[in-house]
């Protein structure tokens, strides 16, 4: 997946990104967080603040450091963004605090979950996906 530690969409669902990577190890599916930002631009997203981060939210997936951005330029969109192997489905319906999104609580369908819970007892996901929301990448200016 990738994430940032600014984006409000990240944050309104980090507690759940942590909840469901620990509950889908169940199932043999493992994670990986990784931050593509340019923390020139974005202090929040410094390897240091990431560190913190992964430690305060008690990640239990790594989180590295897209440092060239070259994996980002391959595949990703936004953050939070869920790579589409299988599937690539929304965690949940977000609702970050100060942007417009339409959103649900905690209550919220887990989408991601169920859709990586199926790949892991069918090898298929879901034919029908509704792809994440979120920030676009903060891409490194060139000069």
């Amino acid at each position: 997946m990738f994430i940032c530690n600014h984006c409000p969409y990240v944050k309104s669902i980090r507690e759940r990104i942590v909840r469901d990577t620990r509950e889908l190890q169940q199932y043999g599916i493992n994670s990986i967080a990784i931050m593509s930002n340019d923390p020139a631009e974005y202090a929040e997203d410094s390897f240091d603040n990431m560190k913190l981060a992964a430690q305060q939210y008690g990640y239990p997936f790594p989180y590295v450091w897209d440092e060239t951005q070259q994996v980002a330029r391959i595949t990703a969109r936004s953050a939070p963004g869920f790579l589409r192997l299988q599937c690539g489905p929304r965690i949940a319906v977000p609702r970050p605090s100060g942007c417009l999104a339409q959103g649900g609580g905690s209550d919220a369908p887990r989408d991601l979950f169920n859709a990586m819970k199926q790949v892991a007892q069918t090898g298929k996901g879901p034919q029908e996906q509704i792809a994440s929301m979120g920030c676009s990448i903060k891409w490194r200016h060139e000069s």
